[in-house]
């Protein structure tokens, strides 16, 4: 008997702390801030059904209640299969600056988020400067890359060439790329003239707060650092070199001009397609050549180096397409190579190919409002870039005047933020995580995060980029639509966008604000070669479906697994840079 009741006490216990871990009540939050026009959720999570309950807001300097309302109705997240109820405690109306906390009080406890701010263009303001310093912080600089990158090998080849400069790749991975998946036809992302096109962006569309807050002659600097790396990556045969690879070595001697295959085979394939860096980076030297600023080279050579480019990929493209076909992501890089060009020299030629380029992407929109990447049935999806054939087409539309062009780029635009907003709102979303649509296993489905089995074999990590470039294509693809500023839908976009933002900086199930140095919570610190690392202004790859599920369903974030943990841990360049030009967009103009 008494055997019995120790082994009772004993279950009893164990049930007791069982519970007690599964019922925790966390407020996952923004971590940094909201606008004060802008949506504004937290989300409860709690483990059992919740009835006409209250959230408070509170002012954290004074412990003052502001604002109280109801939260919403219980929702979970079939495809997570994590059990457990969120609620939305929705503030949107609630727009006086200050420094606030969420709580929530349920049987005499009370819970409380972490801190957030409202103020005007916070997110611009606060953390602009920080990404520009983590830019820096993550240049090819250091005198062992200097030395090598200056007399670099091309693969198979005795010929050595000057490609320094430029920014080490992440914060485990010192290598350089203008896209790194090119054998992936389908996946290639956009990597160093992404991020200096963004740089430029920025520049040019809130120079008057950069201004204002003193930062814009240093973003202005990263900017031409990152188009003098491109001018010398620009080869004597007017292509330019894809990849700089470190190899992981050690020994900056190791390092090479290749083109990639999966599991780190290189080859001599490096000369690079539109879709494999060159669109961007054709690009960002013809747009930043209007500033009639010089760095190591001239305005007028940004701008031939942009032209020499972009002729000989209109006779060579599928020859670098690794399939030797052109594809989605091939038609939205020229388009914005074609749109700078045709912005900086107003010359028709640009014009027509701009047009061109604009009406191929019009022909990959299908009837339920994605994009065909093929010629066939596979849907465009995209883990870093999903945002950018809109925001190409909206780049377009600043310059377009005929009125027949610009009708029918706007309702391409208009069936693409239909589309996501229907994907994304179609199943139990309390976080609004963008959706997307996908080619598995021969089958079109919908899920929330890219499918692990994949083109590339390998390559899936967490999709920060894809959320803040999605959200960058809803704020932009508003406006050049012209969609009225209290409609219902210029109000869902507002909140798609929102969201994105918003789960890269801790409003996700695992309290993880992505922007190293921000918020409460952030991943562990991670080194890589010529002491590069984590740096604060870098954003981490972030959350994934399960591991182990090809389809990636589930939910899944890891901060050790046995050198793996890069794929939720690590920065990435493109984050950061999708992320500054969604902030850039939410600034009033």
């Amino acid at each position: 008997m008494i055997k019995f009741r120790k082994q009772l006490s004993c279950a009893l216990l164990v049930l007791f702390f069982s519970v007690s871990a599964y019922s925790k009540t966390v407020i996952f939050v923004n971590q940094v801030g909201f606008d004060p026009k802008s949506p504004k959720i937290a989300i409860i999570e709690y483990y059992s059904n919740l009835l006409n309950s209250t959230f408070d807001l509170i002012d954290a300097d004074s412990g003052k209640t502001v604002f109280t309302s109801k939260i919403g109705k219980a929702e979970s997240v079939a495809d997570w299969k994590l059990g457990i109820f969120y609620y939305k405690a929705d503030f949107s109306s609630f727009q006086k600056p200050g420094n606030y906390k969420v709580t929530f009080k349920i049987a005499d406890q009370i819970y409380t988020s972490a801190r957030f701010s409202i103020e005007e263009n916070i997110l611009a303001k606060r953390t602009i400067s920080s990404i520009v310093h983590y830019y820096n912080k993550q240049r090819a600089n250091t005198p062992e890359e200097l030395e090598a990158d200056k007399n670099m090998l091309l693969f198979g080849s005795t010929k050595k060439v000057d490609v320094h400069g430029g920014w080490c790749d992440a914060s485990g991975d010192v290598s350089k790329y203008f896209s790194h998946l090119a054998y992936a036809n389908f996946v290639s992302p956009q990597q160093t003239p992404l991020v200096t096109w963004s740089l430029i962006n920025t520049s040019e569309k809130i120079s008057k707060q950069l201004r204002q807050w003193k930062i814009k002659d240093s973003l202005d600097n990263e900017a031409i650092w990152g188009a003098d790396y491109m001018m010398r990556c620009l080869s004597d045969e007017d292509y330019f070199y894809m990849i700089v690879f470190s190899y992981f070595d050690k020994n900056p001697a190791a390092r090479r001009i290749v083109g990639l295959k999966a599991n780190s085979v290189t080859t001599d394939e490096y000369q690079s397609a539109f879709r494999e860096g060159a669109g961007m980076a054709i690009a960002s030297l013809a747009r930043i050549s209007k500033w009639n600023k010089s760095g190591d080279f001239t305005s007028k050579q940004y701008l031939d180096g942009a032209k020499r480019a972009y002729a000989h990929l209109l006779s060579n493209n599928t020859k670098y397409d690794d399939d030797g076909k052109e594809n989605i992501i091939d038609d939205y890089c020229a388009l914005m190579a074609a749109t700078e060009l045709w912005i900086a020299t107003n010359d028709v030629f640009y014009k027509n190919d701009a047009r061109k380029w604009a009406h191929k992407l019009e022909n990959r929109m299908t009837d339920k409002g994605w994009f065909r990447s093929n010629d066939e049935n596979r849907p465009f999806w995209h883990a870093a870039d999903a945002g950018l054939p809109i925001v190409a087409l909206t780049r377009y539309l600043e310059k377009e005047t005929d009125n027949k062009e610009r009708n029918a780029v706007q309702n391409v635009i208009k069936k693409a933020l239909d589309y996501n907003l229907s994907v994304t709102n179609n199943v139990a979303n309390p976080f609004g995580y963008a959706r997307q649509s996908f080619l598995y296993n021969n089958k079109i489905q919908d899920g929330f995060f890219i499918p692990h089995e994949n083109e590339t074999g390998w390559w899936w990590q967490g999709e920060n980029a894809r959320l803040a470039s999605l959200a960058t294509a809803a704020i932009e693809g508003g406006k050049s639509i012209l969609i009225p500023k209290n409609s219902n839908t210029k109000k869902e976009l507002d909140l798609f966008a929102s969201q994105q933002l918003s789960w890269i900086l801790g409003c996700n199930p695992y309290s993880m604000c992505f922007l190293y140095e921000f918020g409460e919570n952030n991943v562990p610190y991670m080194h890589s070669n010529y002491r590069h690392g984590s740096e604060k202004g870098g954003i981490s790859n972030g959350i994934t479906g399960k591991d182990g599920n090809g389809d990636g369903s589930g939910i899944d974030f890891k901060t050790e697994d046995k050198g793996n943990e890069w794929r939720w841990t690590e920065q990435w360049i493109p984050h950061s840079a999708w992320f500054l030009q969604a902030i850039t967009a939410m600034v009033e103009p």
